[in-house]
């Protein structure tokens, strides 16, 4: 533990410093990579896929079965319906839900049949409910519209708390680059895109907004202290990201490891949809958003800001001074010896 404190103390003295700023390149790489993957993979396996609660449909559930046997479900619901592609999962330990698209009264009366037959349990255990086309758009419009409401709000709430656009512009491109991977990973694994999903998405948002805060509060400081004009502004914002190093990897290994539990309780123990889904959103934003902050919001600030004219002139300075210092600094070394 003393050793882990003395290399954060290393990092906020400035004793030890990564070069990210100045390695911006390759984090941007891993970035544009990552997103093509979460873009392009999810096309490949067939598209997204939404919950019932978007698209609309009929659902069935059967409580407590002897054998969650899937298969069986999947089969009974063919039976009565050729055409029908099922989608099938476990709730809970004892229970299965089934979903399809919407179907007609006689069709989710004989399926309700088939499925008591399937488990051999009384058909008042088999429980059927339907949600409306019209009901469903409505839900993915309003999701769409709180997303877009949310990122709007939060791009002004930084422009005004920082008092300038640029770093609202750098912490929603992180912003951007991790919903875009959450929602890839969900793709990519074929997991439902839920309400709750949604719920997680706005969650790691926040958190992501909320880490981003606090190093450009730092670089904010680092600018504006006694001693920053010693240094230029990327060398000012890649000191701010070393001294807030120590502290986002604390906060992310912290809030993983509950939801990571919750994730595994959630979908291995009680298999409740709910859970895993907020959880599984939480786990990805999280990690996501640690790498988007330190990587990508804090290197792309510093890489707008060094087109002003002001800045470039005032690195110049810096590193002119610099190397008119070096030959004097040369010389009394030398004359001390």
């Amino acid at each position: 533990m003393a050793s882990f404190s003395q290399f954060g103390n290393d990092l906020h003295t400035g004793k030890r410093s990564f070069d990210i700023v100045g390695r911006r390149k390759t984090w941007y790489l891993v970035a544009v990579v990552a997103l093509f993957v979460a873009i392009v993979v999810p096309q490949l396996r067939g598209g997204f896929v939404f919950g019932i609660e978007f698209t609309g449909g009929s659902e069935f559930k059967i409580s407590q079965v002897a054998d969650q046997d899937q298969r069986a479900a999947a089969d009974a619901v063919t039976e009565v319906v050729p055409l029908a592609t099922p989608r099938v999962s476990s709730v809970s330990t004892t229970g299965i839900r089934v979903q399809t698209d919407q179907l007609t009264s006689d069709e989710t009366r004989e399926i309700r049949a088939a499925l008591a037959d399937a488990y051999a349990v009384p058909i008042e255990q088999v429980t059927a409910s339907f949600i409306g086309p019209v009901w469903g758009q409505d839900i993915t419009g309003q999701a769409v519209r709180g997303l877009l409401i949310f990122l709007v709000l939060a791009a002004i709430g930084m422009a005004l708390y920082f008092r300038t656009w640029k770093m609202s512009v750098a912490a929603m491109t992180a912003l951007m680059h991790d919903l875009v991977i959450t929602a890839g990973i969900y793709g990519i694994t074929g997991f439902e895109i839920t309400p709750a999903a949604v719920i997680g998405f706005l969650t790691i948002l926040g958190y992501s907004l909320y880490d981003t805060v606090v190093v450009f509060d730092k670089i904010r400081e680092n600018t504006s202290e006694a001693g920053a004009e010693t240094r230029t502004l990327a060398e000012s914002v890649n000191l701010a990201v070393n001294q807030t190093l120590v502290r986002s990897i604390n906060t992310s290994v912290v809030a993983v490891l509950p939801v990571a539990s919750i994730l595994f309780i959630g979908t291995l123990v009680l298999g409740a949809g709910t859970l895993r889904d907020i959880s599984l959103a939480l786990l990805i934003g999280i990690v996501a958003g640690a790498y988007s902050t330190i990587f990508i919001a804090s290197p792309l600030y510093a890489q707008i800001r060094s087109a002003e004219p002001a800045v470039r002139r005032a690195d110049q300075k810096v590193l002119a001074q610099r190397a008119k210092a070096g030959p004097a600094l040369k010389v009394a070394a030398e004359v001390s010896t």
